[in-house]
């Protein structure tokens, strides 16, 4: 493919827009070509950067960087498997201690578990950290389409024994004469 081609394929498919649909439609899909340029521009500008100020593991970089990962995961280039890209998601969303649980995957469901202890279980919080969540995974990991934060099992609470103390014991220790 040159660019030269493309360039005269758009151009056509453009004007066969304009055609069958008028100038509404040509205006949207001129759009769309506008907004998916933009896209990889912004893309190729990350890619040139990123590989500009590496030294050691270039790639390391570029897998790093959500525009980019999401590009090569649209287009199948992305090097690592959809549990490594996961990851790099949880850690992008600065998502804490979530466990991975399980994937459905015929529904794109990720269910995913805090460690006992971790986080308070406020609804407010967790829907929160599944909104950061789904953000980075629809860069990183797209074929993700619903997360699910299941609250670890609850645990039987200590039992606090209270009782009145023996006759003669003294509330802060030893018995003190008045």
């Amino acid at each position: 493919m040159s660019a030269e081609a493309t360039g005269a394929r758009v151009e056509e498919l453009l004007d066969g827009l304009t055609a069958k649909g008028g100038p509404a439609v040509a205006e949207a899909a001129e759009e769309l070509v506008r907004a998916l340029m933009e896209f990889y521009g912004a893309g190729l500008a990350r890619l040139v950067d990123r590989l500009s100020g590496t030294s050691g593991n270039p790639l390391g970089a570029l897998l790093g960087d959500e525009l980019v990962a999401g590009l090569l995961v649209l287009h199948g280039l992305h090097p690592e498997d959809r549990e490594q890209r996961v990851a790099h998601a949880l850690s992008a969303a600065e998502a804490g201690d979530l466990r991975v649980t399980g994937f459905d995957e015929e529904s794109g469901e990720l269910r995913l578990t805090k460690p006992e202890g971790g986080g308070c279980g406020c609804p407010s919080t967790s829907g929160a950290v599944e909104q950061r969540v789904a953000a980075a995974l629809s860069c990183f990991a797209p074929e993700v389409t619903k997360v699910t934060l299941e609250q670890p099992a609850a645990r039987e609470p200590a039992l606090l024994q209270i009782g009145t103390r023996p006759p003669g014991a003294a509330a802060n220790g030893p018995a003190v004469a008045r």
